[in-house]
């Protein structure tokens, strides 16, 4: 019988001395053993809803060599799997499976950036996004109708309704949710700022603000000089003159545009040659910030009606044409006073 119990204990000592290894094992296996990658880097990115199946077989999908039967036991036993969140994750060599469970239950996404600069076109943020790898690429058999309509937008371009600004996103973030952000920071700030305009203003309308604002974004990037570029062109308009501002033949010209204007050019009619027709053109020329917005709404008031660059990003601004026509001899002709 001491024999018996002898061998009993014996046999009940190696048995949890077994189980004990198995699950420190276990244990290191999970929270230590680096999980085989096909890559130094990779992202992932985890749908809404996705179950945890889903996720591990995602995850493989994406090139991280996990067990999937494991990923989904370990993510039940350790009540995770109700916690997974959504969004963007990166793994990198050296990450274990808990490392990447804790990452998704704690909601670590990771993020990029996208900077749109004033005075881009619509044309030119769409190339930054074709452009950008880790924006997911939907709008490519969208034509500007179709996109104009899921946007909201009723005006006949898309052209200035994207605010220029950095956007901070998850890896595999649509094209279209980039844009619907940039929509509405831009359609918020400019019904703001129409709000609080500067009364007797000759613009009808927010679009007519905005459609102000582009020409202002593209004649000057001087913060000093942009109220009083923003001053010229309602002075322009108040006195019923032709606008006269080259960037607007530049965006009629499109790609017939290639660095610079000849006379020709100027004498062209297009929509948006505004030395061939009076107000504003039809749509803006770019997308604006807040900037060339502000000086559109609270221009400077004085008597100036032109101005010319000096070739150092300030402007020379006159009153009457005589006076102008010095300072282009002076900036432009080089022929001094």
């Amino acid at each position: 019988m001491k024999k018996f119990l002898s061998f009993l204990l014996w046999g009940l000592t190696a048995l949890i001395v077994l189980v004990v290894a198995v699950s420190a094992g276990a244990w290191y296996w999970v929270t230590e053993q680096p999980v085989a990658l096909q890559a130094e880097r990779i992202d992932y990115l985890i749908e809404p809803g996705s179950s945890p199946r889903q996720v591990a077989r995602t995850m493989r999908q994406a090139g991280i060599d996990l067990n999937e039967d494991a990923f989904v036991y370990v993510a039940r036993l350790s009540k995770l799997d109700t916690q997974l969140k959504a969004g963007g994750y990166e793994v990198v060599q050296g990450d274990s499976l808990w490392r990447m469970l804790e990452r998704m239950a704690s909601g670590d996404v990771t993020q990029r950036r996208l900077t749109l600069v004033e005075g881009w076109t619509y044309q030119r943020i769409r190339e930054a996004l074709r452009a950008h790898p880790d924006v997911r690429q939907t709008l490519e058999d969208v034509d500007d109708a179709a996109l104009r309509q899921r946007l909201g937008i009723v005006e006949d371009s898309l052209e200035g309704w994207f605010y220029p600004d950095t956007y901070v996103f998850a890896p595999g973030t649509t094209d279209f949710d980039i844009l619907r952000r940039a929509h509405h920071a831009q359609q918020t700030l400019l019904n703001s700022m129409w709000e609080q305009r500067q009364p007797d203003l000759p613009l009808k309308s927010p679009y007519e603000a905005m459609i102000l604002a582009s020409i202002v974004e593209k004649e000057t990037g001087h913060d000093a000089d942009r109220e009083r570029v923003a001053g010229v062109f309602i002075n322009r308009l108040k006195r019923g003159m032709l606008l006269q501002t080259d960037p607007t033949v530049i965006y009629g010209m499109g790609e017939a545009y290639q660095g610079r204007i000849r006379k020709r050019d100027l004498t062209t009619d297009t929509p948006w040659n505004t030395y061939t027709r009076a107000g504003l053109p039809p749509t803006p020329i770019a997308n604006s910030g807040k900037a060339a917005l502000q000086a559109t709404l609270h221009p400077e008031a004085h008597r100036y009606l032109y101005f010319v660059s000096r070739g150092d990003g300030t402007s020379e601004f006159s009153e009457n044409l005589q006076a102008h026509n010095r300072a282009v001899s002076r900036y432009i002709l080089n022929r001094g006073q």
